[in-house]
């Protein structure tokens, strides 16, 4: 049987379908003529050639679970983890960003136009943003306007440009408006210096108004006369690539960029802490690894260079800058870098709340790193021992988990500010917990330090 994708149903062109574990595409009668052309013109082959658009293959049309609709269906390359622009730090959703207006401006090259700018059609693969949405092309039509005009505006132009004028933290809002941020709205939250930005003031605040102006009105389209042609599409893509090359985000010292630097470590600890946890992977050879408050991703590199595919979440956008950037440079491709609070993780979105998954139903995976976590989640942020333990057993079937005592400098700094009211809070309590989710296969003491690491293995149950 084959079960329709949730979240792919806004398009009529077509949709996600699984069977038997695979996602494949059915693509629709619909768009046949855009179809052809995208796979005839060329364009098709430079975009999957240049690493900017995921490939795919034809496969038997009977497997389409609409067959009256069906023209095609194809399997596209399988995307390890699907991440959301509102997990992305600001380098991530700005390199999508232009991902998006190069790809628009290529296609015209093609006879073709970009007709979706949904920040939702780019994931990242192999280390860098890519194109999903094989039906995002359609035939160009001399003298229409770009309709995915005000779609790019609100996925990607106001999330970055409040990002830098306001607060990194501001992409959030897209959680909250997964079609992306009203344009009214960013245009109220940013500052006034920000209409004297030619970029801005056009495609932020004026387009705003213009929104506002025409909200509501019957627009008859064959008596408009404005039209744009080829020349003044390709000026309009090439002004809104200038303004978000021009958004620059500061980078914020949070106390957690510099944490590897700032904590009770000997380097002998730290590199007896980096042999620990590779023999612990060495043990389990996972496929896939989730890395919760992986920081800069120092620890998470001990999985992705070896191959495993690693997903390094934190809290921290700065962190999570970083460690992209590292990634960027290093051209490491088994390492994806997301913001991610794990106290309130991301949920279920949109319609149905099926659109937009929760981090919960993005797993389980082979093996989860929490390391210099525990004490967090307990001790900052109330969360008793067993609740971390059901959370993580949730997520994945093996755990590397570190236990950080009251006696480290680290948990001291949490406790100068509160009460101790964590009685539970030891190793033996802690060991306790965790046992009602888990079977602990080995544990080490970090040479040089009072902290333990732990190898659980998920229990039945």
């Amino acid at each position: 049987m084959s079960k329709r994708i949730a979240a792919s149903f806004r398009d009529p062109s077509g949709f996600m379908f699984e069977h038997k574990g695979v996602i494949y595409r059915q693509i629709n009668k619909s768009y046949q003529a855009d179809y052809d052309t995208l796979m005839e013109s060329g364009l098709y082959e430079r975009l999957t050639r240049a690493g900017a658009m995921i490939a795919h293959e034809e496969v038997d049309a009977a497997l389409a679970p609409i067959p009256k609709l069906a023209y095609k269906v194809v399997k596209p390359d399988p995307i390890d983890f699907i991440s959301y622009p509102y997990e992305w730090c600001f380098g991530q959703l700005r390199e999508a960003a232009l991902l998006t207006l190069a790809i628009a401006k290529r296609s015209l090259e093609f006879g073709m136009s970009l007709k979706d700018a949904s920040a939702y059609n780019v994931q990242y693969f192999n280390g860098r943003a890519v194109l999903i949405d094989t039906l995002s092309f359609e035939i160009y039509r001399e003298g229409e306007p770009w309709t995915a005009y005000r779609q790019f505006c609100q996925h990607f132009l106001a999330p970055l440009a409040l990002m830098v004028y306001r607060d990194v933290r501001l992409s959030q809002l897209m959680r909250v408006n997964i079609d992306g941020i009203p344009l009214d709205l960013a245009s109220a939250l940013l500052p006034n210096k920000t209409r004297f930005r030619f970029g801005l003031l056009t495609h932020i605040h004026m387009h705003a108004k213009s929104q506002k102006r025409y909200a509501g009105q019957m627009v008859d389209k064959d008596a408009i006369k404005v039209k744009m042609n080829r020349m003044a599409l390709i000026g309009l893509l090439e002004s809104l690539e200038t303004t978000v090359k021009s958004l620059k985000a500061k980078m914020v010292n949070t106390g957690w960029t510099d944490y590897y630097q700032d904590n009770n470590y000997s380097e002998d600890a730290f590199q007896a802490k980096k042999q620990v946890i590779s023999a612990f992977l060495a043990r389990i050879k996972p496929n896939f690894v989730w890395d919760l408050g992986a920081n800069t991703g120092e620890f998470s590199r001990l999985a992705s260079d070896q191959g495993i595919r690693t997903v390094a979440f934190d809290i921290d956008p700065g962190a999570v800058t970083q460690n992209y950037k590292q990634v960027k440079a290093k051209r490491e491709k088994n390492i994806l870098p997301l913001v991610m609070d794990l106290t309130n993780p991301s949920p279920s979105l949109g319609w149905h709340h099926q659109e937009r998954s929760s981090l919960a139903a993005r797993g389980p995976v082979d093996a989860i790193l929490a390391l210099a976590l525990a004490h967090h989640l307990a001790i900052a942020n109330n969360v008793p021992l067993l609740d971390i333990a059901n959370f993580f057993k949730d997520l994945g079937s093996y755990l590397i988990i570190e236990f950080v005592p009251k006696t480290d400098s680290q948990v001291k700094r949490l406790l100068t500010t509160r009460e101790d009211i964590f009685p539970d809070y030891t190793q033996s309590g802690f060991e306790t917990a965790f046992c009602q989710a888990y079977k602990i296969l080995e544990s080490k003491a970090v040479v040089g330090s009072e902290r333990v690491l732990y190898l659980m293995e998920r229990g039945i149950g």
